[in-house]
């Protein structure tokens, strides 16, 4: 029986590329990809949908490596959709090897993307990621070349689509045919495209303080403050940024809070000499319900110890140049 591997990334197109091959009884096996930048869990809600098989790889090393040096560059924020694009091809690649199957399908549609799904830029994707005769692209087939699995009859290139261009009547009237009237949004759920949390990863990579993992998902959560080239403080918002960023917190970082007011949790991650400190105190002041021309007093831990810091709130000047 004929196999495929589906690039899985859950929305209305992966959804009906996987679906357009399936109908000519041919196996079908979903591969789709989490990173701190974006999750499966709209794939799986999917998958679970169409009862689609759905292998998750957490790619996030080779992602990163990646991140810091696309080839062809970033879109608007730091989304490099043309060398991201080509590293799940890459992977999607050595599943193909792995399971025995006879090629990979992708739910690109030819135009969709002016920068990244134009046909140059689809050649170069194939190219690179080292299997450009098996990767099918089945809702706009009929407008490629025909790859190694169409010549050889594994699958009816007759049965595939011509669908191109930016608009999504055909793909919503051949979900409507396929009775698929449950699928999410276009809008993608990649962070690497979101300007905020973007310019706190350029902050991050530009003074070297990715050390692990916890530092990319620190920036999801809180106001973030550079206050010189060693340290940063990140100031909860809200209850919900608080618990995420206490489940965060490592052996060596600060943990800061008020002791007589309502108010943030404040963390300096890795530590910092008194003046950091004390500049978080001053943060930790502002953000809370103390009076602006009072002492309010800030409890500091640091692993096991705790101190106790009476200060005032920080300048609302200081807080505008600090913030990223």
């Amino acid at each position: 029986m004929t196999k495929a591997i589906a690039l899985f990334s859950g929305g209305l197109d992966s959804i009906l590329a996987a679906e357009v091959v399936r109908r000519q009884n041919i196996e079908v096996l979903g591969l789709t990809f989490e990173t701190p930048f974006f999750t499966a869990k709209k794939a799986g809600e999917a998958a679970r949908q169409i009862n689609l098989q759905l292998i998750v790889d957490n790619f996030t090393a080779d992602h990163l490596a990646m991140l810091k040096s696309p080839r062809y560059g970033y879109g608007k924020n730091m989304n490099p959709c043309i060398d991201c694009h080509t590293l799940m091809l890459k992977f999607a690649g050595k599943k193909m090897e792995e399971t025995g199957a006879d090629f990979i399908i992708t739910g690109e549609v030819l135009g969709q993307r002016p920068m990244s799904q134009n046909k140059q830029s689809l050649f170069v994707v194939a190219r690179n990621s080292g299997y450009p005769d098996y990767i099918l692209r089945p809702l706009s087939a009929l407008l490629l070349e025909p790859i190694k699995a169409e010549r050889e009859g594994k699958i009816d290139r007759s049965r595939l689509l011509a669908i191109s261009g930016r608009g999504r009547k055909p793909q919503m009237q051949l979900a409507l045919d396929f009775g698929i009237s449950n699928y999410a949004p276009p809008a993608g759920g990649c962070l690497l495209t979101d300007a905020i949390f973007t310019r706190r990863l350029r902050d991050l990579f530009s003074h070297a303080e990715d050390r692990s993992i916890r530092d990319i998902e620190l920036l999801k959560y809180g106001r973030h403050f550079r206050i010189n080239e060693n340290s940063k403080i990140i100031v909860g918002r809200n209850k919900a940024d608080n618990n995420a960023m206490q489940t965060l917190v490592q052996e060596n970082d600060l943990v800061l809070y008020m002791a007589d007011f309502p108010g943030p949790q404040v963390l300096v991650p890795y530590g910092g000499d008194e003046f950091i400190v004390g500049t978080a105190a001053a943060l930790c002041v502002r953000y809370s319900d103390a009076p602006d021309d009072q002492e309010a007093r800030v409890m500091c831990e640091s692993g096991s110890t705790s101190t106790a810091i009476n200060t005032k709130a920080a300048a609302r000047e200081d807080c505008e140049r600090w913030i990223i």
